[in-house]
């Protein structure tokens, strides 16, 4: 069993973070491991991953709390993995983004790396570091 967390700051306002983290459409351009996602409805959502080594095509669920501005997310797989993400404000401009991942079938350095990735792409995409496009206009 592990259970893993990872931050990261990113030049944007809190509210403006949590919106793009909460559309499931945004969720394969910075997930480490996911390769497609989409709402089936309410909180279910459609994906194709990568789990620890393992190709995952079903659902999974997911969870946004706007005013708590939290994600919660899972998905009925052997591992029992599942995970929180959590955006507060640091100032008016800036955010913080935790994230922690359960999983039964721990591989300590592959989740840490995966998580890792995820943290570093979705800074690079919000920062606008790369070409990546937020609310569709590009950062500068």
């Amino acid at each position: 069993m592990g259970d893993y967390e990872h931050t990261t700051d990113v030049r944007r306002p809190p509210e403006e973070v949590f919106a793009y983290l909460a559309d499931v459409e945004h969720l394969p351009a910075y997930f480490s491991g996911l390769e497609k996602a989409w709402s089936n409805g309410g909180e279910e959502v459609g994906v194709v991953a990568n789990v620890e080594g393992e190709r995952y095509e079903g659902t999974a669920w997911m969870h946004a709390d706007a005013d708590a501005r939290s994600l919660r997310w899972g998905a009925e797989h052997a591992s029992g993995y599942h995970g929180e993400l959590f955006v507060t404000g640091i100032g008016d401009e800036d955010s913080r983004v935790t994230v922690t991942l359960h999983t039964e079938r721990a591989d300590g350095p592959g989740v840490r790396a995966g998580l890792e990735q995820t943290l570093a792409d979705l800074k690079r995409i919000l920062d606008g570091a790369g070409t990546e496009r937020i609310d569709g206009a590009e950062r500068d």
